[in-house]
């Protein structure tokens, strides 16, 4: 009856090491699978071992070594003062004696590279400006394109995809409506209640109309909305179109000879263009009906005294002016989302981090947009 194999010779037995001693000096036996799997233990293995500077390696029972454990081993070797290249080995087969000299021939090669000094402040902080002012020359760049095709649109309408804006129109309006108008009409809620109650201090409870409807359809609505839309319809751009990129859809439509941003890109700024003004109005009025809801319980302010209140003091410029906002917001969201898009790499850790990147962008986008909307109506009395 054949005697079983020990552990050491069974072709997945784990990686073992012994240091002993003969007539030529110290030998180091290898038993088992020297592999990357067990590299930790190889590690563990060799620095329990106290390995002189005369050493032979001697690999009869060795059953499988990789380039991995060769290097984990040579390194260890080294560290005791042992020149790879000149190590001595005996009763190791063909295959895995050449694996350990290929190893210690080019050992100096597979060192880890020195450490990069770590860079300073001002360097990170110009490398960073650098970044910023090629994404905003990209940005900038990609809405002039927009603009071209935009104005192509306009002189042929015909070449627009009707098709492909419809359907945007629905992704980007209606089924953004639920989620616009729950948002909206808590945000109303949320207004009316901290102004009720400082109003409430100073027996001015109906001028909370005032400011729930001058302050929503002025800058909550529109800023609100605008974010919700960057963080949805944005960001959607960006996965959808980087989606079509990584699968080289893009390339395919290339191919045939048409415009990407012809079919991809005008669709989408334009049904968001559309569709965000709507959203907006939808969003003056839920943040109003926030308020009447909430006006009636704490300040005894009844519906029909609300809305004649909002009649006589909400001008209709307060609401013009969030309406205008709203197409300037949604070209720069839908520029910024389809760019990122169309330019992410052509990898899924990349796609996360456009989409991402995204969100970011556009909400920035719209509060500086916000901004110079503040300081240009001033200006002109709006």
């Amino acid at each position: 009856m054949p005697r079983p194999p020990a552990d050491s010779e069974r072709p997945n037995a784990p990686p073992a090491a012994r240091l002993a001693g003969d007539a030529s000096g110290a030998v180091l036996h290898l038993s088992g699978a020297w592999r990357l799997a067990a590299l930790q233990r190889i590690e563990d293995l060799l620095d329990a071992l106290a390995l002189p500077k005369d050493l032979t390696l001697e690999g009869s029972a060795l059953t499988e070594i990789d380039t991995a454990a060769a290097l984990a081993l040579l390194s260890q070797l080294r560290a005791a003062g042992v020149d790879p290249a000149r190590v001595r080995l005996a009763g190791f087969a063909d295959n895995e004696a050449r694996i350990v000299e290929q190893v210690a021939l080019r050992f100096d090669d597979c060192q880890a590279p020195a450490r990069m000094k770590r860079e300073g402040l001002v360097t990170y902080l110009g490398e960073q400006t650098v970044a910023v002012i090629d994404l905003i020359l990209g940005h900038l760049n990609f809405l002039g394109m927009v603009f071209v095709g935009l104005g192509k649109v306009a002189l042929k309408p015909a070449a627009l995809r009707t098709r492909e804006l419809t359907v945007q129109l629905e992704q980007v309006c209606l089924n953004a409506i639920p989620v616009v108008a729950l948002v909206t009409l808590l945000i109303g809620v949320v207004v009316a209640y901290l102004l009720g109650l400082q109003a409430e201090q100073y027996g001015a409870n109906i001028f909370v109309v005032d400011g729930v409807g001058i302050g929503a359809t002025r800058e909550f609505a529109p800023i609100i909305v605008a974010v919700i839309v960057a963080g949805r319809s944005g960001a959607a751009f960006t996965a959808q179109l980087g989606s079509m990129r990584l699968n080289e859809e893009t390339d395919a439509i290339r191919t045939l000879g048409l415009s990407p941003l012809d079919v991809l890109v005008l669709p989408r700024v334009l049904a968001l263009m559309l569709a965000l003004p709507l959203l907006v109005f939808v969003g003056d009025v839920m943040s109003i009906a926030g308020a009447i809801l909430i006006a009636d319980p704490m300040l005894d302010i009844t519906p029909n005294t609300f809305l004649a209140r909002l009649q006589e003091n909400l001008a209709i410029k307060h609401v013009y002016a969030g309406l205008i906002k709203a197409p300037v917001f949604a070209l720069f969201i839908a520029v910024i989302g389809c760019r990122m898009g169309m330019t992410v790499e052509r990898d899924t850790r990349a796609l996360g981090l456009a989409t991402t990147s995204t969100v970011v962008q556009s909400i920035v986008a719209v509060i500086l947009l916000d901004a110079a909307f503040a300081v240009l109506f001033q200006e002109l009395g709006i």
